[in-house]
């Protein structure tokens, strides 16, 4: 079963849908956050994820972040992950609310970008009893660095004085300045374009995964919020509440996760899915089924145990 939600996060309205198992009658549920990716819609990944959670016996929350999808926010598309942050607590407190959660075991799982965003809010929010991530990015590292860390400093340079001169802009009634994500043509993709480039064009461009919502860009000026954010800065402070990592195994973005585990405290777990690469854990089922196994087995021990 699914309903669509609503709940307030900044004083803004969020839009979100939650999956309960269909048998369901009474009593409190075990919960699980779901958080999207960037430029992402719940319509999408976290779907997939939320919809085979609630299978397995848990409340899954999806919710669109603020400025985007059917979520509250101007200027639309803004990437705060200090708001995604402050999303995802709130998308916990309006679990707390609810009859038919147990606000003593409520889990979060990120995906891509909130895989960063899901244990950074979980550092310093108890409430979250257990962490989960799926093809997680640093999106502060990405900014900064480049996937793959092979960035050249001088771009962050560039793109922190345009942030700078977008908010003099706007101060003067300019609209916010809008970057895409991605090339609306497979033939406008560079010719140095990576695998994971063109598999995200695959997903996010094509009838795969395209959701008319989904953000076809994002505001240019958000770099100067994203570069001064770090998602594992603070990681240990997850422990003793458990943590799992789950990568596929040809992710070009593994090495967020296997960093991030290393400087994380017990409990935790990095899960490799063999033959995956970052995209493939979003919606193919001969990786994401091993994933959702992963969870509903780490969600089962931390939220139902």
């Amino acid at each position: 079963m699914k309903a669509d939600v609503t709940f307030p996060s900044s004083s803004l309205s969020l839009a979100g849908t939650l999956f309960t198992p269909d048998d369901h009658i009474d009593g409190r549920l075990p919960a699980v956050v779901v958080s999207h990716p960037g430029g992402s819609v719940k319509e999408q990944s976290p779907s997939v994820y939320a919809e085979r959670l609630a299978r397995a016996g848990f409340a899954a929350l999806v919710f669109d972040a603020a400025h985007q999808g059917e979520s509250e926010g101007e200027p639309r598309g803004l990437e705060d992950p200090f708001q995604r942050a402050e999303d995802i607590k709130s998308a916990v407190t309006y679990l707390t609310t609810r009859d038919d959660v147990d606000p003593d075991r409520i889990g979060a799982l990120g995906i891509c970008a909130s895989g960063g965003y899901v244990p950074y809010a979980a550092q310093t929010d108890h409430r979250i009893r257990s962490v989960a991530t799926v093809s997680a990015a640093d999106m502060g590292s990405v900014i900064r660095e480049g996937l793959g860390r092979t960035q050249d400093p001088a771009v962050l340079s560039a793109m922190l004085d345009q942030a700078g001169a977008q908010r003099t802009a706007e101060a003067r009634g300019a609209a916010p300045r809008m970057v895409a994500w991605l090339p609306d043509s497979a033939e406008d993709l560079p010719p140095t374009a990576t695998r994971q480039l063109r598999e995200t064009f695959d997903y996010y461009r094509t009838p795969r995964g395209h959701h008319p919502r989904a953000n076809r860009g994002w505001v240019q000026r958000s770099v100067d919020l994203i570069a001064q954010y770090d998602s594992y800065a603070m990681i240990r402070l997850v422990s003793p509440r458990p943590l799992l990592m789950i990568i596929g195994s040809e992710a070009e973005t593994g090495y967020f996760s296997r960093e991030a585990i290393e400087k994380a405290a017990e409990p935790k777990r990095l899960a490799v899915i063999d033959g995956a690469t970052h995209v493939d854990l979003y919606d193919r089922d001969a990786y994401v089924t091993p994933a959702v196994a992963e969870l509903t087995a780490f969600f089962g021990r931390s939220l139902t145990g």
